[in-house]
């Protein structure tokens, strides 16, 4: 082609990436790996291969890792805690600096490695991928350096299982690995079997940097590796980053095992674009969210909907900027598409769309290769909520599309989904987005942009994209936990009864009932238990909630949503009214304690929970988010927003301190809650509903059931309206609560059979803050 000509076509030559250096490399190691344990490679076994998704061209053979692997594996990680977790932080985070500064040495064969292995273009794994990873490292180097001074009541978990997907490689290990190391856990990392190749090269940086032996442990292989990881008895934690079908696996794998958890699943997001949006802006915008590496990343902008005035606009110069897209090898960098990671992942693409039915498909007419995983850029047009390309996740290149007419019925379109993950906005009306932006039910929200990451904002999602939070402060949370001791926590019986003193009680009988939507109301069945006192003498009767009085619970939680749209300072009046409530009858209530308890600390119990009210008080409106320093002239703003409906199952020894200490944050955030009450002393909690009524507490924010724990928790579970259940009861709840949340991945937070001091500090603070909300990332960028 002369010069004249490409002037004239405006054409794009060819601009190929060298990959010779990278398949040195492959060369050099014999194209052939074992796993890393322990600060060393295993001898390779060659059980399967990783191939150039492009080409269909083998670069390695990989290692199937075995169960004696995986044990070998985490005996090493677990060997290397305690120096590693007992560094100082100083010295840990010149380790991490140290590997930060090696990636940005050979940041090029990483780049390259990285296309060869997966299919991106290289123009994406030069300028994002490998850039967003020296950051993690760089940044949390800095997070390594303040853990002593900044998180001094927090440390490390232990032995961490990370399981990372193949759309972004080492992307991914750097937001698992980095805060792990930083805070002073160990690894055991199991890349994706399609993309083990820079995992590999990144264990040798590891050993470049003297990383301490068994502080990064990698295994390759298929899921059963994953499985073997997650099911192993001396991992403290598990990390994924995968399906929602598969994170749902892990959630039932691991309940009642202790391990802490973070899950970050799939996604079905919403890219909204409103009549006065910067069509152009918002069309280049929408090029990045969808067809970014091939639109297999778990928040891509696949849902697009457009305001019905502009719609025709809108779509003819999308599939004009369409047709301009260039499909090819992934190693020029001039290419926009790269290849399918997999042929298994291209026919899943091809035949979801090849069964739709509804709507119009306009394939991008552009030139796509005969040869390697290619699918061309797809737009679905006039589809409904409800179709399946608007609700499943299609992990390709392929944008489904709707019109709205209102942003009030944007935001409904855009919320009618399984999945949270992130949501996209485009509008020149800056009320508008700051309108929209906190409606949208997503763990992060971009304003007039869209895939923006950094090591500073805490990425995640909610519903059915997983719980947990990766970057920033809040992703921290995820790699500690609070310094205390705790002992296992023995089953609280409640008193037997004397019959011979059945008469004895009141003839004026109270009859205690549950309280549900703001009014006393009857159990269900109808029936319920006597209380007795450490005397045998009776007390009074309790109901006994059942699976509908759940449900009637739930409801009212559910339509008392105006809560969490309160501020914070009406929220702080109404629990400083509860206490003076609660001031006023203390004798009262301190007697009660001790009669069904039988102890004499009645009086400082209810002391401590009219003070744990005063706490919440002062946090409703200090609880703040955070304004994060990412590198972009913009800002991403951190926003603390309320969990929703929390099921809360209370303590059993402190029947009034124990509702209190629950009920009190999660309302303070701005959720409703479902309360199972103290199972073994019931009554103070009858009477503490006296309390709310007479102060002010909006019907629905509070419900209080009564009954065996073992027979509320699992209705409490599988309810899918419920987005947290909490159980600190002393019955062995934990681990049917965790399975049984796996239906809709609602977040749980449970004892684990281990005791709390209500009394003491471990009763209330931010842990109890952090339980009661979620983080929003709204990333708004500036300028013009």
């Amino acid at each position: 082609m002369t010069v004249k000509e490409i002037f004239d076509t405006m054409d794009y030559g060819p601009a190929p990436e060298s990959a010779g250096d990278a398949l040195a490399w492959l060369v050099d190691q014999g194209a052939s790996f074992g796993h890393f344990i322990n600060g060393e490679f295993t001898a390779p076994t060659a059980d399967f291969e990783s191939k150039n998704p492009a080409n269909g061209e083998v670069l390695a053979h990989l290692s199937q890792a075995t169960q004696a692997d995986v044990d070998s594996a985490v005996m090493a990680a677990r060997a290397a805690f305690p120096d590693w977790s007992g560094m100082s932080s100083h010295h840990r985070a010149r380790y991490l600096y140290a590997i930060a500064r090696l990636l940005q040495k050979h940041s090029r064969l990483f780049a390259v490695l990285e296309t060869l292995d997966n299919g991106k273009p290289i123009r994406e794994s030069r300028d994002i991928d490998i850039p967003l990873v020296q950051r993690h490292f760089y940044y949390h180097a800095g997070m390594a350096q303040l853990m002593a001074s900044e998180l001094p009541d927090r440390e490390a978990l232990g032995v961490c299982g990370q399981i990372i997907p193949w759309n972004f490689p080492l992307l991914m290990l750097a937001w698992k690995v980095a805060p792990a190391l930083a805070m002073g856990n160990t690894v055991v990392l199991k890349p994706a079997e399609y993309t083990s190749l820079t995992a590999i090269l990144f264990a040798d940086i590891c050993r470049q940097a003297g990383l301490p032996k068994g502080v990064v442990n990698i295994v390759t292989g298929d899921g059963s590796v994953g499985e073997k990881i997650v099911t192993h008895e001396d991992i403290d934690k598990i990390a994924f980053t995968g399906s929602t079908s598969v994170g749902r696996k892990i959630r039932e794998a691991t309940a009642g095992s202790g391990k802490a958890l973070t899950l970050e699943l799939g996604g079905k997001s919403p890219y909204i674009v409103f009549d006065d949006a910067d069509i152009d802006s918002a069309i280049e915008g929408l090029v990045d969210a969808i067809w970014f590496n091939q639109g297999q990343v778990c928040c891509a902008g696949s849902r697009l909907l457009v305001q019905e005035g502009i719609a025709d606009r809108f779509y003819a110069k999308l599939k004009a900027r369409m047709a301009n897209l260039r499909i090819g090898d992934p190693l020029d960098k001039c290419i926009d598409v790269g290849a399918i990671v997999d042929p298994v992942q291209l026919d899943t693409i091809t035949s979801m769309v090849a069964a739709n039915t509804a709507g119009e498909t306009y394939h991008a007419p552009c030139d796509v290769p005969e040869d390697g995983c290619f699918y061309p850029p797809t737009l679905i047009t006039g589809l409904a909520p409800s179709d399946l390309l608007m609700q499943e996740e299609i992990f390709g290149p392929v944008l489904c599309s709707m019109t709205f007419r209102t942003p009030a019925e944007a935001v409904e379109i855009a919320n009618n989904t399984r999945y949270g993950l992130a949501a996209t906005v485009w509008t020149e009306n800056v009320n508008l987005a700051l309108d929209i932006a906190p409606k949208l039910a997503a763990g992060v929200v971009w304003v007039n942009a869209t895939n923006l990451f950094d090591a500073a904002a805490g990425f995640g999602g909610i519903r059915e994209s997983g719980f947990g939070r990766e970057g920033g402060w809040e992703g921290l949370m995820a790699y500690t936990k609070p310094k205390a001791e705790t002992e296992a926590l023995d089953k609280i019986e409640a008193f037997p009864g004397d019959t011979s003193e059945i008469g004895s009680i009141d003839p004026l009988d109270r009859t205690p009932k549950l309280y549900i939507g703001g009014k006393q109301a009857r159990p269900d069945g109808g029936y319920s238990q006597n209380i007795y006192g450490p005397d045998g003498q009776l007390l009074g009767q309790s109901p006994i909630a059942n699976r509908k009085d759940v449900r009637n619970a739930v409801e009212a939680a559910a339509g008392a949503k105006a809560w969490s749209k309160t501020t914070g300072h009406l929220r702080a009046q109404i629990l400083y009214y509860i206490a003076e409530n609660l001031a006023a009858r203390s004798e009262e209530f301190a007697a009660r304690i001790d009669s069904l308890t039988g102890g004499n600390s009645g009086a400082v119990e209810v002391d401590v929970a009219i003070s744990r009210l005063f706490t919440y008080a002062a946090w409703a409106d200090k609880f703040d988010g955070q304004a994060h320093n990412v590198p972009i002239r913009g800002v991403a703003l951190a926003m603390r927003e309320p969990v929703g409906v929390i099921g809360a199952i209370c303590p059993d020894d402190t029947p009034l301190l124990g509702l209190v200490s629950l009920m009190a944050p999660a309302i303070a955030m701005g959720n409703r809650l479902v309360l199972a009450a103290s199972e073994a002393f019931p009554l103070v909690a009858l009477d503490f509903y006296q309390i709310l009524e007479t102060s002010d507490v909006p019907a629905g924010v509070v419900n209080i059931l009564t009954g065996p724990h073992a027979d509320l928790a699992g209705p409490m579970a599988d309810h899918l309206n419920l987005d947290a259940i909490w159980s600190f009861s002393s019955s062995d709840l934990s681990g049917s609560i965790e399975a049984k949340s796996a239906a809709n991945l609602k977040r749980t937070w449970v004892n684990n059979g281990q005791d709390r001091d209500w009394l003491g500090d471990a009763g209330e603070g931010r842990e109890f803050l952090e339980a009661a909300t979620e983080v929003k990332n709204i990333w708004v960028p500036y300028g013009e």
